[in-house]
Order: structure tokens, then C-alpha cells, then sequence
């Protein structure tokens, strides 16, 4: 398999870390056919790194969904993040469907719940209690890494 779990956020606002944050907890585990990358935010650029998955998780932090975490597939859909700085999950399937010709591979967002994202914080106490469910259940993903079996996970 051929995996990216993909994490993002600014390590310098509180709980927006949370996305790199349990990217590094899962690289630190050097887990075959996964592969783990993170950014401050998603770009245009990053389509590239969508070619030849099996599967692709995003990864972010969230100050709406319920807590602990958010699980869903995610599908491709333009919206207007495509001409700013930053990007959607969405927006980035969307763009490489543009780019290629043809649907990205299939791609999943778990959005763990955050409560402070001020500038210079550190993670919160709820946030870091957030991270810990989301890294069980995402070292539980990595267990049985095909999306056909992410498919009946939907949390949140």
C-alpha cells in the first residue's frame, strides 16, 4: 500500500498544531506503505503529492467539530480556497483532478477539535487529551490500510 497521511497547521497557534503534531507521532513510528507529510497549510504545489496513493489522509485541526475528533471521505469540489494562499482538502482533489484528468485517489479528513489557536500558545490541555483519541484511532487505520475498510469508520 501506498498511504499519505498528510497534516496541517500552524505549529506557532496553539491547536492549530494538532495536524503536525500526530504526523510526527506517526512518522515516529516508521510504518510501511505509509508515508507522512505535513505543511503550515495545503497548496496547489501539494497535488503533486496525491500521484500514485492508494489513499490519502488530511489532517487538521478544527475549532467546530465535535470533540474528540471528526472522521469522514472526503470528495473533490471547487470552492473558492483555490485562489488564496491556502487551500481546502477539497479544493486540492479538486485541483488534481484538473491537473491529471482524472479523480484523485480516494481521500479521507479527521478533524480533531481544538479550542485555543492564539498566536505563540502552546497545545491546550482538551486539545493534547483530542490528540491522544485521534492517534489510537488513526494507529488503528494504519493496522488495515485500504480504504475500503476506512470506509465504515465514519466518526464524528
Amino acid at each position: 500500500m501506498n498511504i499519505l497521511i498528510f497534516g496541517y497547521g500552524n505549529p506557532g497557534r496553539g491547536d492549530d498544531a494538532l495536524g503536525p503534531e500526530l504526523v510526527a507521532a506517526i512518522q515516529a513510528e516508521n510504518i510501511p506503505g505509509i508515508e507522512c507529510q505535513d505543511d503550515m497549510q495545503l497548496q496547489v504545489e501539494h497535488v503533486t503529492d496525491l500521484t500514485g496513493r492508494d489513499a490519502i489522509l488530511f489532517i487538521d485541526a478544527d475549532a467546530s467539530c465535535v470533540a474528540p475528533f471528526h472522521f469522514s471521505e472526503i470528495s473533490a469540489e471547487k470552492d473558492d480556497s483555490y485562489t488564496s494562499h491556502a487551500m481546502t482538502p477539497h479544493a486540492l482533489l479538486h485541483a488534481f483532478h484538473t491537473v491529471y484528468g482524472k479523480d484523485a485517489p480516494p481521500a479521507f479528513l479527521m478533524r480533531i477539535r481544538g479550542y485555543q489557536f492564539e498566536l505563540g500558545e502552546a497545545l491546550s490541555s482538551d486539545a493534547s487529551e483530542n490528540l491522544e483519541a485521534a492517534s489510537l484511532f488513526i494507529r488503528n487505520l494504519c493496522k488495515s490500510p485500504y480504504a475500503e475498510s476506512w470506509r465504515s469508520l465514519h466518526r464524528g
